[in-house]
């Protein structure tokens, strides 16, 4: 959802062959470039800025609520490894895919650095694809410089035999909402700096839950009512 849902995609094309700068939702505008840049997240951002200064092949599970930001900390911190990016989206964690991306990870990445395999929502893996992985995450068949990101809302469809070859990390929404509403009053000062009236935005957060993607999509109604 943006602030231009509904508009076609072939107007979107010829307001950029205009020269116009079709708007982004907030979302993706303020996606954070880099792990600092995350809004709380303090003990992952501890532990992957130890880990950027010395990184290793390895596997981890980035385990939390929806909007927590878990996929784009994987996506920002494969852009500070300057790392090639194997994404097999959420549901797409099959047999086949497993296999064409670890293929593809016996290459040496560009740059030589890393490859970085990220999963989405590896809880709905096929039970298939979980054992697929299981060898691969054996040290004798662990493709080279590959570091996997698993990201899941909870483990409880994950199999004790792949959890084990996994480090988890705990993307937790607790403690979110101030340094959550501060951020999102940074973001509408931005982008209606004039605005008098502004919008109660630890309200905005606690309606979200904390979930920091759903506040921004609702700050974006505030911001077209400023």
């Amino acid at each position: 959802m943006s602030l231009f849902d509904g508009v076609t995609a072939s107007a979107v094309r010829k307001a950029e062959q205009d020269g116009f700068a079709f708007p982004q939702a907030l979302s993706e505008k303020y996606q954070p470039a880099t792990i600092d840049e995350f809004v709380g997240l303090d003990k992952p951002k501890r532990i992957f800025s130890k880990f950027l200064q010395a990184p290793y092949k390895s596997a981890w599970l980035f385990v939390g609520p929806p909007g927590t930001g878990k996929t784009c900390f994987g996506i920002a911190l494969a852009k500070q490894l300057n790392a090639e990016v194997k994404h097999i989206p959420s549901q797409e964690c099959n047999v086949q895919n497993v296999n064409d991306v670890i293929r593809a990870c016996w290459y040496v990445p560009r740059a030589n650095t890393f490859h970085v395999v990220l999963v989405d929502e590896a809880d709905k893996m096929s039970s298939a694809a979980q054992l697929a992985l299981l060898s691969k995450l054996d040290g004798t068949a662990y493709p080279p410089q590959t570091i996997f990101i698993f990201t899941c809302n909870s483990t409880d469809g994950l199999e004790p035999r792949f959890l084990s070859r996994t480090r988890q990390i705990d993307f937790t929404s607790h403690g979110l909402a101030e340094p959550g509403a501060q951020h999102l009053q940074r973001i509408f000062e931005r982008e209606a700096p004039t605005a008098i009236d502004k919008p109660n935005f630890l309200r905005i957060m606690r309606d979200a839950k904390n979930n920091l993607r759903d506040a921004l999509m609702n700050l974006e109604t505030e911001l077209l009512a400023a």
